[in-house]
């Protein structure tokens, strides 16, 4: 198969063509003229597929949170969102923490039409799998939006338990959900979400991150970033060598504090909280120079019912490109910019566990591609959203372009009835 367009990297654009092996689904060549092509895009901007390194498809060998998700579910949303890999999170009523929990899970992530790499939970009593994958820890009390029987398996009390948990991991690669668990216990009795979950808490809970980082020399991440206004603190450490890379979402992207209202405070509910108007403004520039390293959706899908109770997480698959083009627009990213946080950094991440390269286009590459078409605004309803939990923050929203295209190892999946 033969795809021609304006073919877009980190590093610059040119127009070409890409020539895709339909049996292996990798790309063999890239070139001016390849043959005759099967799929022509014209001013539409050809992305190396974009990359999703934290999702929550709630699939497990329990099966108890399938009515918000399955990874069949999530991958339609992904697609619809034009995101081709996808990286799974572990806080599942039955986490994967060991080999056999973790093949168990992988068995079901084979049902999804995208492809998927997991993380390994981090808890007491846990020891690094077998094969090399990521890992996740939690600081502060694990979030899975309701009561959980499996909660021991991956909460970490204190800081001495988290460390012990983590000092077994040294020279892996470990992401961090960081809110100190003293602070969150002092708040509990404020007013708000956001009260209740300081800025404070992210601010000790990452310096403590930094600390294990560099201590058990691992390739950290920071996941859902959120307080864009100590920047500060990640540079000087990255001056220090801690190696440690960061996720912003599109929830700290978007909305910050001055925009909660009675009506909307519950559906965008979520942990870490939003954050000042100064945080996102800074977020909003650390992603676009560089400070942080991906777009990351946290996509979190919970039942409308489960919202209006107090339930925290926004799913974001369905709108993961149509989200891009509003960086685009409105805050003058380059598609460059775009094809670095959403497929490059994210692709050379899921290149240390997947058995096939992300994040370029070039020969050996997965023939998976995101097309965006900057012509055609997108306008969010329930109708046009795929995620099982049926709501987006952004309904009623209209972005500036939409996902004309998703390719997956060579599969086209063509986005006709979004457009408006």
């Amino acid at each position: 198969m033969i795809v021609e367009g304006r073919l877009i990297s980190h590093e610059g654009e040119r127009f070409g063509q890409v020539g895709i092996n339909p049996d292996t689904g990798l790309i063999e060549d890239v070139g001016e003229y390849l043959g005759t092509p099967d799929i022509r895009f014209y001013e539409q901007l050809v992305f190396p597929g974009f990359v999703d390194l934290h999702i929550h498809a709630r699939e497990d060998a329990g099966r108890k949170k399938v009515h918000k998700e399955t990874f069949h579910t999530m991958s339609e949303a992904a697609i619809n969102g034009g995101v081709v890999l996808a990286g799974d999170m572990p806080n599942n009523d039955v986490p994967p923490v060991d080999d056999e929990s973790y093949e168990a899970k992988e068995g079901l992530a084979k049902a999804s039409l995208v492809d998927v790499f997991l993380y390994a939970g981090i808890g007491p009593g846990t020891r690094p799998l077998r094969r090399e994958v990521p890992y996740k820890a939690y600081i502060g009390a694990v979030s899975r939006g309701g009561p959980n029987p499996y909660v021991e398996r991956l909460d970490l009390h204190t800081r001495d338990d988290v460390e012990e948990a983590v000092s077994h991991y040294g020279h892996r690669n470990v992401s961090y959900h960081c809110e100190d668990s003293d602070v969150l216990a002092r708040s509990a009795a404020q007013m708000t979400h956001e009260q209740r979950r300081p800025r404070e808490a992210e601010v000790m809970a990452t310096d403590f991150a930094l600390y294990l980082i560099r201590k058990y020399r691992q390739h950290g991440k920071l996941c859902h970033f959120s307080i864009g206004t100590h920047m500060d603190r990640i540079r000087r450490a990255r001056e220090r060598y801690v190696d440690v890379v960061l996720e912003a979402t599109p929830h700290h992207l978007y909305f910050d504090t001055s925009m909660l209202m009675d009506k909307n405070r519950l559906w965008l509910q979520v942990n870490s909280p939003l954050r000042s108007p100064d945080d996102r403004e800074a977020l909003i520039e650390g992603l676009r120079y560089g400070d942080i390293d991906y777009l990351a959706t946290d996509h979190a899908p919970h039942t409308r019912d489960e919202k209006l109770k107090g339930i925290s997480g926004i799913p974001h698959l369905d709108t993961y490109g149509a989200f891009t083009t509003w960086l685009m627009r409105e805050h003058c990213y380059t598609p460059q910019d775009i094809a670095r946080v959403c497929s490059y950094n994210p692709g050379l991440f899921a290149g240390h566990f997947m058995p096939v390269k992300y994040g370029r286009i070039e020969p050996g590459y997965a023939g998976s591609l995101t097309v965006i078409d900057m012509s055609a605004p997108y306008m969010v309803t329930r109708e046009n959203l795929k995620t099982k939990c049926g709501w987006s923050p952004f309904e009623g929203m209209t972005f500036p372009g939409s996902v004309s295209c998703t390719i997956v190892r060579g599969k086209v999946y063509r986005h006709y009835t979004q457009r408006h």
